[in-house]
């Protein structure tokens, strides 16, 4: 038997999981059935929209598009906030619930993912049939809906999982491409963007079909590699598997866009905290250390710049990663507003890998009790006690003193 691949994609995911949160507390306020989008700030206008309902889609307005642009579309438009917690955790939530049918998955991103239905296939009657319970179970458990695309091939399987929604699921296989993917406009097939679109149009190549039966050398001379990959999927072909191993992270950033200008050091340094927190926590919970760490700054004038350095140790700890990222900003700011902030670690390295002891790290019988331990290794099984209550109980579980609001005397 043939593999058979799922690809399984929540329906607009972050406004869907913000819509059934949002139904606990106003039982008829569905963000899905009016215009409603997720992103940025309805008082300030400032941000994207980085998702929207089906009634906003029909107003025209966009993903990505500015909210300013999207409220002149729609002035009763209702904006709500991002809540990447509550993501994070359905996102959690609906891979273990798949993993229950089949442990062979995998995630390519935090609302969609592939499955090797292969393994299986013994249990069902039909690809469809195995699907249909799949997709039910999901609404049913957790209020949302979810695409399931079918096929012989991963790219064919994402493929389908894009046409109709919401709710569906559809097949895509190998004997399916020139009656249901041939007639699509370029633009539908997967990886490609606009400007590859564009430079398409110009050759006269205008639907998948076009470019399934177009001179490779053409687009070879036009677009590169980057045309050989879409001439390959536009004719079906894909060898990849489902890859359940996650790569190791071979480097950990964040970076925010600020909702004001910063213009004091006082100003600069916890936004650099909150960045050095989450920094740190993706380490620990990767198991690596940090070898480099760098500061990436981007003004008000859109000028960027960025400053790096190398540790005498590598570590995950937030306090050191702080530290190093408020002498690494100090050293290179020229005084100009902000307007961005991040912090990046790289060359990684395992918790367990041997590394260089600092003097500083040694704690002499005569300077403390004996068997006590090096600060930094306290201060690590504090940072893993913290993460283990917020894994539990959510990130504002422990909040620090000093993003508390302040209360007068």
């Amino acid at each position: 038997m043939d593999r058979i691949f799922f690809h399984i994609d929540v329906n607009s995911a972050f406004l869907s999981w913000s819509a059934v949160e949002k139904l606990k507390t106003e039982p008829t306020l569905d963000l899905r059935a009016i215009p409603a989008i997720i992103g940025g700030d309805s008082k300030t206008r400032h941000g994207i929209v980085l998702a929207k309902s089906i009634p906003a889609k029909k107003l025209a307005i966009e993903t990505a598009e500015p909210i300013a642009s999207a409220l002149k579309k729609c002035p009763t438009l209702v904006i709500e906030p991002p809540n990447m917690e509550l993501y994070r955790h359905n996102s959690n939530q609906l891979m273990e619930y798949l993993s229950s049918y089949c442990p062979d998955i995998e995630q390519v991103s935090i609302d969609e993912c592939y499955m090797d239905y292969t393994p299986i296939a013994r249990n069902y009657a039909s690809p469809l049939e195995a699907a249909e319970q799949i997709k039910n179970g999901v609404y049913q458990n957790f209020g949302f809906t979810v695409n399931i695309g079918i096929s012989d091939r991963k790219v064919l399987a994402k493929m389908a999982s894009d046409f109709e929604k919401p709710d569906r699921i559809h097949t895509l296989f190998s004997y399916e491409i020139q009656s249901k993917m041939w007639p699509l406009p370029v633009s539908n097939l997967f990886m490609c963007g606009h400007s590859s679109v564009q430079a398409l149009r110009n050759l006269g190549i205008i639907t998948i079909g076009d470019l399934a039966q177009c001179d490779q050398a053409i687009l070879a001379s036009n677009l590169k590699s980057h045309g050989q990959m879409l001439y390959a999927y536009a004719n079906g072909c894909d060898d990849s598997v489902v890859v359940t191993q996650k790569e190791r992270l071979k480097g950990v950033g964040n970076s925010t866009t600020l909702s004001k200008d910063l213009t004091t050091i006082d100003e600069v340094r916890p936004v650099l905290l909150q960045l050095a927190g989450k920094v740190s926590r993706r380490l620990r919970f990767d198991s690596r250390f940090a070898s480099i760490v760098s500061v990436e700054i981007k003004y008000s004038n859109f000028q960027s710049n960025s400053h790096q350095t190398t540790l005498i140790q590598p570590t995950s700890s937030e306090q050191m990663l702080y530290q190093t990222a408020c002498i690494l900003f100090e050293e290179i700011w020229n005084g100009t507003p902000v307007r961005l902030l991040g912090i990046r670690t790289s060359k990684l390295v395992d918790e367990d890998a041997p590394s260089q002891m600092s003097i500083f790290d040694f704690v002499p019988e005569s300077f403390g009790e004996s068997g006590s331990q090096p600060d930094w290794q306290k201060q690590r099984k504090a940072e893993k006690a913290i993460d283990d209550i917020r894994q539990k109980y959510g990130d504002s579980a422990i909040i620090k003193g000093r993003f508390l609001p302040h209360q007068k005397e």
